[in-house]
């Protein structure tokens, strides 16, 4: 089965340059789309296992050290 999709030419383009020799739109698209699970995402931004508001206090905590030391040193 087959879906037919609109994208510019502009778009065409940009995909045609991406183009690998005999590689059809859809290994190409294929290629460069990217599944991306939760977990995947928190490990990309930093923060892995570790929630959202642990890693922004634990931060705050690294930055507010950091700016002490400044002022002492």
């Amino acid at each position: 089965m087959s879906t037919s999709i609109r994208i510019s030419d502009e778009t065409k383009r940009k995909l045609e340059a991406l183009k690998r020799d005999g590689e059809s739109f859809d290994d190409l698209l294929n290629r460069i789309a990217v599944d991306r699970t939760e977990r995947d995402v928190r490990e990309l931004a930093g923060f892995g296992d570790e929630g959202l508001a642990e890693h922004m206090e634990g931060k705050r905590e690294e930055l507010n050290e950091s700016l002490e030391e400044r002022k002492q040193g």
